[in-house]
């Protein structure tokens, strides 16, 4: 998909991006018959956890669609979506757009009108037809039993979609959204809406409400891998998620009108639903096991009442299973702390580098290096990220010196365990905490932990002189790299790296 450093050509549809992996042998089909009651998620529990392929089950019991799954499943498969080496090099193609530079002669002035052409290829454009409307289902053909919901956890309320591209639009504002939440199957025409209170698209629904009008919906399911992947993605509610689509992709995506609401859709999806929301009407929704590793509640939530399927010819689905990390979702958060780190680095120019952990579920922990300047500098850095975007849910930040590997676990762990005074460089307040979170005493909001791990200055209080740390001669470790195959010590067994991402 790459021709040196050309841009990427982005894949036309799921079905090629999934011949892709094939070729490369990253994916794996299951002909054997599978259960979507717990199986599919056992199999891809543990695929995942392994580092291994994606996964198009071909034989799910009781549907005719195969499910594609695992797609998102290692950082070399989220790179490849983008056409990239590395989730880095998507990350600097958007730095370098971003470049302030003044352009210094022709070569710059080329180079900057270079830049700015991409953006050329960024909107979406609505065509007239779509594959995704070669079958229609309306009125009382409409039957979402037939549509492979999963059921992955034993104590979940019932079938799930949960890798669907919920479109709505503001009813005033006519702003689109496009975004990826869970949706709980509730019988052949209704599911459940699990918009969280800081998700746009409850902004949308609120005003309808508000208005006492319905709300139009459409979810399409096995969209173009940069698109389920954008629809992930934190970008503000005034950030068109197709236009930055088209950007990644290089290419402007293709939208077609729905047939019996006033939205569009990609015209590649498989499957597509149509509907409406009404305002005031809620039903409970959940348990569901998520990717917090715990059950989320039961809720009262949205309604969801489909009027109409539309899908290609032999269309294939696609879902996610999510639970206690790693799981697939975390590459798709792994992607945006890459992709999205220059747009973070603009907001707050103190940071050089960020890292989200896996196990911090992402909104829970950050971790980010600075180039320490003046006192209580990391503190700045703290209140910074805490009133950035959804960076607002994070509960525990570490801010460490820039000579320290972010991604390095246990460098960090060093760090905050050994160079804290935690009666001085701890910051303790309160503020937003994720839908989701169950540990907070009061659902919404709860406390946030700030650990100024960096170097301490004079200014800071500190005067008994910061040691310096231990390193070893640099010419040594050249020479004894260089002589290493004569002292006959094998080290196959240690660790290639220390580094903590994957």
């Amino acid at each position: 998909m790459t021709d040196g450093d050309t841009e990427p050509m982005p894949f036309a549809d799921l079905p090629e991006f999934l011949d892709a992996l094939e070729r490369d042998g990253e994916l794996v089909r299951v002909r054997a018959p599978v259960d979507p009651y717990l199986e599919i998620t056992e199999i891809v529990d543990r695929v995942v956890r392994a580092g291994g392929p994606a996964l198009l089950f071909e034989n799910v019991t009781g549907y005719d669609l195969p499910v594609a799954m695992n797609v998102f499943g290692t950082e070399r498969r989220m790179a490849k979506v983008f056409g990239a080496q590395t989730l880095d090099d998507v990350g600097r193609r958007i730095a370098e757009l971003l470049r302030p530079e003044v352009p210094h002669g022709w070569a710059g002035l080329k180079d900057a009108l270079g830049r700015l052409a991409q953006l050329r290829t960024a909107p979406p454009k609505v065509v007239r037809s779509g594959s995704c409307q070669d079958v229609v289902w309306r009125g009382d053909q409409v039957d979402l039993l037939r549509l492979p919901a999963l059921h992955t956890w034993p104590k979940d309320g019932g079938p799930y979609f949960t890798l669907g591209l919920t479109h709505t639009r503001h009813p005033v504002s006519g702003q689109r959204n496009v975004g990826l939440y869970r949706l709980q199957r509730f019988d052949r025409t209704t599911i459940g809406m699990h918009w969280q209170i800081h998700k746009d698209s409850t902004a949308h629904y609120a005003a309808a409400e508000n208005a006492g009008e319905p709300l139009p919906v459409a979810v399409a399911f096995g969209c173009d891998p940069v698109l389920t992947y954008v629809a992930s993605a934190p970008l503000p509610a005034d950030v068109d998620e197709y236009l930055f689509a088209g950007f990644l992709r290089g290419e402007r995506v293709e939208l077609v009108d729905c047939v019996s609401v006033p939205l569009q859709v990609p015209a590649s999806a498989q499957v597509v639903l149509e509907g409406w929301v009404d305002p005031n009407e809620r039903r409970p929704e959940g348990p569901f096991g998520d990717h917090t590793g715990f059950y989320t509640p039961v809720e009262p939530f949205p309604v969801l009442r489909v009027q109409t399927v539309t899908m290609r010819r032999n269309p294939i689905f696609q879902a996610i299973v999510v639970g206690r990390p790693p799981a697939e979702d975390a590459f798709l958060g792994k992607a945006t702390e890459r992709i999205f780190l220059p747009l973070v680095k603009l907001l707050i120019p103190d940071i050089v580098d960020l890292d989200m952990p896996i196990e911090g579920v992402f909104h829970n922990c950050v971790i980010v290096s600075i180039a320490k300047r003046y006192p209580k500098h990391a503190h700045k850095v703290m209140h910074a990220i805490w009133g950035a975007g959804l960076l607002s849910l994070a509960k525990l930040v570490v801010v460490v010196d820039a000579d320290c590997d972010v991604h390095d676990y246990r460098e960090v762990a060093w760090r905050a365990f050994g160079n804290v005074d935690y009666a001085h460089d701890v910051v303790h307040t309160l503020g937003p905490v994720d839908h989701l979170d169950h540990a907070s005493y009061q659902q919404f909001w709860g406390g946030k932990l700030g650990i100024d791990a960096t170097a301490k200055l004079p200014e800071e209080g500190y005067t008994r002189g910061w040691p310096e740390i231990i390193t070893q001669d640099p010419e040594v470790v050249e020479r004894v790299s260089k002589r290493w195959p004569e002292f006959g010590i094998s080290l196959s067994d240690a660790p290639s790296s220390q580094r903590g991402r994957r």
